[in-house]
């Protein structure tokens, strides 16, 4: 099996665990919107069965190669459009309608995660019937693991004080999840073309954050932004510059190295930083309960 993005390849692989040698194509640390996959790439996807891309038109030169080498009979999945019906996309800052690229961010969302990881469950039990129930058991254990990181979000995030569930990020990774749990996502740095903000535009986040009295703006760690410093600089608003997108914490084989790992640090920041207490987030047990011997490119 191949998959692209890292949170994808650690819910596939959660599902799939010893049944399947899974290798993951974009690197860590990579924007994945732009990655453009080496010549090398197209081999290791002509000899899988199974191919997982996110969809959404997240990774459209993956999507092309594997469909150009793919070999007969091999199957690719994209998970992100199989769950997410057309009228619940979202158009926001960095994915403009008139550009037909919805947000592609799921997996940021706990709800959808668990989505996912069913359609990884019958994409394979389909593919390798005889692990149908090995499958089935790991998707409840996911499951039930997703399930409890909601239910600690849900209560720690009611200790962040009234009017401050806001974010202003880097980038628009969070649609999906502020739409679940009532947040509001008020603006984001990167616009769709992947480029700095125009004066103008920056000009208009500072009056922004200074009218909602903005407390924290969050960074990628992944991507520095000189524009959030700026904007951070000139309201007073603290700069918080190590939120993950699909880069997971740790290294490969650390307990933190998941995707459930990902979203309890970027969880715990945000609700920290907005002025909450992450107790019971932070009290959680977020080692993978499969084995996950995926390929991670760094």
């Amino acid at each position: 099996m191949v998959t692209t993005v890292a949170p994808i390849t650690s819910i596939v692989a959660s599902v799939a665990g010893d049944r399947a040698k899974i290798t993951g194509l974009v690197p860590e640390g990579t924007n994945s919107h732009t990655f453009d996959p080496p010549p090398s790439a197209a081999a290791v996807l002509s000899e899988a069965d199974l191919v997982f891309i996110n969809g959404l038109k997240l990774e459209e030169p993956t999507k092309d190669l594997a469909v150009a080498n793919m070999a007969e009979g091999a199957t690719l999945v994209e998970i992100g459009t199989q769950v997410l019906p057309e009228s619940e996309y979202i158009y926001d800052f960095s994915f403009p309608r008139e550009d037909g690229k919805p947000n592609p961010h799921l997996w940021t969302d706990p709800t959808w995660a668990i989505q996912y990881a069913a359609v990884a469950r019958d994409v394979l039990s389909k593919a390798d019937p005889d692990g149908e129930n090995f499958y089935q058991s790991n998707y409840e254990a996911f499951e039930a693991q997703a399930t409890e990181l909601s239910d600690a979000l849900r209560a720690d995030q009611d200790s962040i004080p009234a009017g401050n569930k806001e974010l202003l990020t880097y980038h628009d990774a969070y649609a999906y999840f502020a739409e679940t749990y009532g947040w509001e996502v008020i603006g984001a740095i990167q616009p769709e073309n992947f480029q700095d903000p125009t004066p103008r535009e920056v000009a208009a986040l500072i009056d922004q954050v200074r009218a909602e009295n903005v407390p924290v703006i969050f960074g990628s760690e992944v991507f520095p932004s000189a524009v959030l410093e700026e904007v951070g600089r000139a309201t007073g608003a603290r700069y918080e510059d190590t939120l993950r997108d699909d880069d997971l914490p740790g290294e490969p084989g650390d307990a933190e190295h998941s995707w459930m790992g990902l979203m309890r640090y970027d969880y715990v920041t945000m609700i920290n930083g907005l002025g909450g207490k992450a107790t019971r987030l932070a009290a959680l047990d977020t080692t993978p309960l499969v084995r996950n011997d995926a390929t991670y490119p760094q």
